[in-house]
């Protein structure tokens, strides 16, 4: 099932199931139990929003071996954890603002992992059970900023450095999905999630023993080698087939 959160000819926000050409709103949040409202619009009269609301973003570093190898890494031996704030959170067809602190902005495609049920300590056994869902995410990384701090903190942090959508969709199988970037039509990223070194599994244990994941919070699980620049003017489109495709624009921050 396809979910989406939306802005409606009235202006107002909702999380909606996705039917074709129509949205069914929602009261609240899926993952939080969200139910039909009973009021349907058509979804080419809506605004897509970012689809996820998470009270934290837990990036994965380095978890394909190609992608560690091509920045000179090694390949780390336990998954790598970093924090994104949500305030890094851009919406479907926004704008990835590049800030004059940087000169070398990157594109990271990734499959993103929406958290559906509290977990704390869970073991891998037990983690896809606590999944809600799956989306696309961009993380943005301003390479350069990376390299001098040498904590991720700002190069990964800057508002509209984490676009996700277009829409959150459930029962996939996180270990054979294919991941692509594309620049400006121009594929730059083609990856498979069957080759994480860390599995969608591994990284809920892990993470949740580390941290309390809460309903609705986005694990951003690592990207495939091909990472590149983005300039002023650029068009990013980050798919994940079975999800769909997030297409947004890049232009300098004034």
């Amino acid at each position: 099932m396809h979910y989406a959160r939306l802005q409606i000819p009235d202006g107002s926000r909702h999380f909606a199931v996705l039917d074709g050409d129509d949205a069914h709103l929602l009261d609240q949040a899926p993952w939080l139990g969200g139910k039909r409202t009973g009021r349907r619009v058509k979804l080419a009269e809506t605004r897509r929003l970012c689809p996820v609301e998470p009270t934290k973003i837990i990036g994965i570093g380095r978890n394909y071996g190609a992608h560690a190898r091509e920045l000179g890494n090694e390949v780390p031996d336990e998954p790598l954890l970093f924090l994104k704030p949500p305030s890094a959170l851009l919406d479907p067809f926004g704008t990835v603002l590049l800030p004059s602190q940087s000169a070398r902005i990157e594109h990271e495609a990734e499959l993103g992992v929406v958290i559906g049920k509290r977990a704390k300590s869970v073991s891998e056994a037990e983690a896809l059970d606590l999944v809600f869902g799956y989306t696309c995410v961009g993380d943005i990384t301003a390479r350069d900023l990376q390299r001098k701090d040498k904590v991720f903190a700002r190069a990964k942090g800057f508002d509209t450095f984490c676009p996700v959508g277009p829409d959150i969709v459930t029962d996939l199988d996180p270990g054979a999905l294919d991941v692509i970037c594309r620049v400006n039509g121009e594929t730059k990223q083609h990856g498979n999630t069957r080759d994480m070194i860390f599995p969608v599994a591994t990284l809920i244990s892990y993470v949740s023993h580390v941290m309390t994941l809460e309903p609705g919070d986005l694990i951003a699980t690592g990207t495939p080698e091909g990472v590149g620049p983005l300039a002023n003017g650029d068009k990013l489109e980050i798919e994940i087939p079975d999800i769909g495709i997030l297409e947004v624009n890049v232009a300098l921050r004034v």
